[in-house]
């Protein structure tokens, strides 16, 4: 029976860190892939400390859960101290009821419910903002509460309650008391509580995404953001590095825990031997000196001041972070610094990594250079359109710069949630963006926006797998030969859209009869699929897990670089496919309209424009980046004929292919026939 649960054991700490354990042995890969490993080398770590936005974000979360936890543990020690002398056992119990309601509620409804209350109260001040740091700050401090309380409660019911009485008795203050005595006895609990609340914080990433603004990030907000394109493994390196601190932290509280049992029980044997003696002493007709009795003066009962090790890395830790946070607040408020919001895709411009230019910088440079301003860019990412609408259309947040997608300009625009744009501002959009790029559905008249990126759709295939007659269109995704290893979109619209164009409808249609064909298709598609995915499909392509799926063109680029030594991966467009257009906008609500302007313009100059195109992968509707030697000649031919087809018409093939936005019945018909397919 031992030896089953020793096995049992140890298959349970193997289900639990064999992922930890991948996640550290790829950190060290020489290469980008995660099924195949090129070699050992530091690189990715090298890479990490030289990424700015991730350093930032990791800065940013440090500071949140320092703060937050210090603060929640102040707090939670008070709470604990007022439930604990309570008299009132019925409301004892219903204050210790409404404390669980953070912990035990779900954290999307928390995190929701503490949005619309910032924002109410944000309006009701008349802030143009209503979410920053300060609102993730009460958010953390509210739902790591319940985890102070409950660590700190159980110590007070196992203290001795004669101490603070006798404390009192020779003449301490009730506060004295607190300090000098109760404190010392709960002192195990009151770190175990905010070590907890630490990795809360650190760890959270719902209800910092829906309490966040536009002046702080934190690192699972920044990572979520990174699942655009496949997350680096610069990530790994840092998910490494954290995991080795926790770790150390985690067994520095053990070894104040085992330590402060040791002499628990050492403080007992003392004084059972005391009273023993005393009964000796007693039957033998003498008696026992008090002051000649020796009890250890290192139990709990008599601490000695600053005796904790882990207190005191506790204590300069809180210092560390306090001096940062001011350094932080000092570096961007005391030199008339003017922020500049950008909400942009993840992985979506060119960030410095692997040599490549960091933008964001080198237009702070070119504003010190050019203007005499001292600019700081805030770069905050989103991933998806949706995600972006539903910041912008609860006024939560003021962003000076977006760069959503067609059909998502085309709604804004119509809600009056962009701004017009002042082309005086913005000169090189005239001798930069062709005709091809102008004057298209979501802003006919070229008011609201500049083109940043464009992409096709197309299909990714192993060609070790797939025979080279069965490619070319769209019935490749349902051929049966290749039942188990094909992969489809995991959202509705792209989804429908490989079956409208497989069976050569349109795309918008609002027609019920033509959606619920597209439905039909999907249906009888489903039983082929390994499975619906969306960001998987990286490693799925690159391992060769799956070996067809529909992914977008500047995408399958990447996946090349990262693709096993078994896999052949190759592409092509079908007759019909969608195409879309991201764009450089403004909302309305911005606080920087002409610094904006200057931004867009600087994106539209030759060394940025073509650095961008080079980082992300997709085509760019840029006139001096196609006709760059430069940029050639680095992404190669192969690349080349990819993102620009030749001969290939796009304003054409754009107003016959591209997504548009959905009425509202549709939208509703095409998520419920969604629902249906799922749960067929």
């Amino acid at each position: 029976m031992k030896r089953f649960s020793k096995i049992y054991t140890a298959l349970i700490l193997v289900f639990l860190f064999a992922p930890i354990a991948v996640l550290i042995f790829f950190s060290f890969n020489s290469g980008s892939s995660t099924s195949s490993f090129s070699g050992f080398s530091v690189r990715w770590y090298v890479e990490l400390f030289r990424n700015a936005e991730i350093l930032n974000a990791l800065k940013n979360s440090l500071i949140l859960a320092v703060t937050s936890s210090l603060i929640a543990t102040v707090i939670g020690t008070a709470a604990a101290f007022g439930i604990h002398h309570m008299r009132n056992k019925h409301l004892r119990r219903s204050i210790m009821s409404v404390t669980n309601v953070p912990m035990m509620n779900p954290e999307i409804i928390t995190g929701i419910s503490l949005m619309f209350l910032f924002v109410f109260v944000g309006s009701f001040l008349g802030l143009s903002t209503k979410l920053n740091f300060w609102t993730m700050l009460i958010a953390h401090i509210t739902f790591n509460l319940p985890y102070v309380i409950l660590n700190v409660l159980p110590k007070f019911k196992q203290m001795d309650k004669s101490l603070p009485e006798a404390a009192l008795d020779l003449g301490c203050t009730p506060i004295q008391s607190f300090f000098k005595v109760q404190l010392p006895a709960i002192l195990p609990g009151v770190l175990t509580g905010m070590i907890m609340a630490f990795t809360m914080s650190l760890d959270d990433f719902v209800i910092s995404y829906f309490t966040s603004g536009v002046d702080f990030q934190t690192l699972p907000v920044l990572i979520y953001s990174m699942t655009k394109k496949s997350v680096k493994p610069t990530i790994y390196a840092l998910s490494s590095i954290i995991f080795v601190l926790i770790f150390l932290l985690l067994l520095l509280s053990n070894r104040e825990k085992s330590t402060y049992e040791r002499l628990e029980v050492k403080r007992l044997k003392a004084e059972k031997r005391r009273k023993e003696a005393i009964l000796r002493a007693q039957k033998a007709g003498k008696t026992i000196k008090p002051q000649k009795e020796h009890i250890p003066t290192d139990t709990p009962r008599a601490p000695k001041k600053n005796s904790s090790f882990l207190t005191k890395i506790i204590a300069v830790t809180c210092a560390i972070a306090v001096i940062i946070s001011l350094c932080v607040m000092i570096g961007v408020y005391s030199k008339n610094t003017i922020t500049l919001n950008v909400y942009n895709w993840g992985e979506y411009i060119s960030d410095g990594s692997e040599g490549s230019l960091n933008v964001n910088r080198a237009f702070e440079k070119y504003c010190r250079s050019e203007f005499g301003m001292n600019v700081k860019v805030n770069y905050v990412t989103y991933t998806s359109n949706e995600d972006l609408y539903a910041k912008l259309s609860t006024d939560a947040v003021s962003y000076d710069i977006i760069i959503p997608s067609d059909y998502m300009i085309a709604r804004l625009a119509s809600e009056g949630l962009l701004a017009e744009l002042n082309f005086d501002n913005i000169p090189n959009y005239e001798s930069c963006i062709s005709e091809n790029f102008r004057g298209l559905y979501y802003d006919p008249e070229n008011k609201y926006s500049v083109p940043y990126t464009y992409g096709m759709i197309g299909v990714i295939y192993n060609a070790n797998v797939v025979s080279e007659e069965d490619t070319g269109s769209w019935d490749l995704m349902w051929n049966s030969k290749y039942s188990g290893d094909i992969v489809q979109f995991n959202n509705a619209r792209d989804a429908f859209g490989t079956a409208f164009y497989k069976l050569g409808l349109d795309v918008n249609t609002s027609d019920v009869s033509e959606w619920r064909a597209g439905l039909e298709e999907l249906k009888k598609q489903k039983p082929l699929l390994d499975k619906y995915v969306m960001d998987e499909i990286y490693n799925m392509m690159e391992s060769g897990e799956a070996a067809i799926g529909a992914y977008y063109a500047g995408d399958y680029l990447t996946m090349l670089d990262n693709q096993a030594d078994n896999v052949d991966l190759q592409f092509y467009y079908p007759e019909n496919t969608n195409l879309f257009i991201d764009a450089m906008c403004i909302p309305a609500s911005a606080q920087n309209k002409d610094l904006a302007e200057k931004y867009i313009n600087f994106m539209l100059s030759e060394e940025v424009a073509i650095a961008n195109a080079e980082y992300i992968c997709y085509a760019s509707p840029h006139s001096v980046v196609y006709n760059s030697e430069v940029y050639r000649e680095d992404m190669g031919e192969d690349v080349i004929e990819i993102l620009y087809p030749k001969d290939f018409d796009f304003h054409a093939a754009y107003d016959a292919n591209c997504y548009k936005d959905l009425d509202a019945q549709t939208k509703k018909l095409l998520n419920s026939l969604w629902e249906e397919l799922k749960i067929s």
